[in-house]
């Protein structure tokens, strides 16, 4: 099994700042609590992914999913189909940890909470005026400049607006709350191009449960790890065939396991 430390193996860190990462389908899933994993986030920036299994399993058909995966600083391992089937299968375990959570904690340190330190994609004006306005009765200061609708992205990223605008405004952090699948593409693209390096966390609908703008996810729903069922029961024309279709995860995982899938067709 492949493991990434983040410092030098001749002078290691006290154990409570130690770094260990588990490669999982060849991406590197942080391991650790969602304090640690935001102080990770909010020190070193970089590209952040919370990838579902809805997504995952298609890390041997989609070039540029793969590629944003692959190139991520860490991902948080939010889906409970894969953790399960690691732990069933490999001695290293590894804990759920899931995107909501690590929103949760990331809303409440203080390096969010100032003016033009946060800079939001959103996928429609409707989600973004009840995101926007719970996020403000939180105490986070959010402009309608620090807001950006996204655009319908083909096969290949380009959005040099949306380049823009961020290099103008120079956010501490960047927060992707559209569709997965697409949205980690679109932090890679930005990951590539900006001056600077910001935490770039991709969360999709996370910020939803809490604004109302999707179905409110219990707490103890979400440390179940139930929040994909309490979807499909919310809405199950919608995400019932979804998450039956995550199922072609398990082979993928089975088979290569710590490994980057081979690209197929």
């Amino acid at each position: 099994m492949q493991a990434y430390a983040t410092e030098h193996p001749s002078t290691p860190p006290p154990p409570e700042r130690r770094q260990v990462d588990m490669s999982i389908l060849g991406v590197r899933f942080h391991v650790g609590s969602a304090e640690a994993a935001v102080e990770r986030a909010v020190s070193q920036g970089g590209l952040v992914v919370v990838p579902a299994a809805p997504a995952l399993k298609n890390l041997a058909r989609d070039a540029g999913y793969r590629q944003a995966l692959a190139g991520a600083d860490f991902a948080i391992a939010d889906s409970a189909l894969m953790v399960w089937l690691w732990n069933l299968v490999e001695r290293r375990r590894i804990s759920k940890l899931s995107g909501l959570k690590y929103l949760r904690t990331l809303l409440e340190h203080e390096d969010v909470r100032d003016a033009g330190s946060t800079f939001w994609v959103m996928p429609t004006k409707a989600s973004a005026e009840r995101n926007v306005k719970w996020l403000r009765e939180q105490g986070i200061a959010v402009s309608d400049e620090d807001v950006y609708l996204a655009p319908l992205y083909g096969a290949t990223i380009e959005d040099e607006e949306l380049l823009r605008r961020i290099e103008a405004r120079r956010p501490r952090h960047i927060v992707m709350a559209i569709g997965g699948g697409t949205q980690e593409r679109v932090g890679w693209y930005l990951k590539q191009r900006l001056g600077y390096k910001p935490a770039i966390h991709c969360i999709g609908a996370a910020i939803g449960f809490l604004s109302g703008d999707q179905v409110k996810i219990p707490d103890w729903v979400d440390c179940c790890g139930l929040g994909w069922l309490w979807r499909v029961i919310s809405d199950p024309k919608r995400y019932g065939p979804r998450y039956w279709d995550a199922r072609h995860l398990a082979p993928l995982l089975l088979k290569y396991r710590e490994k980057l899938p081979v690209m197929q067709g």
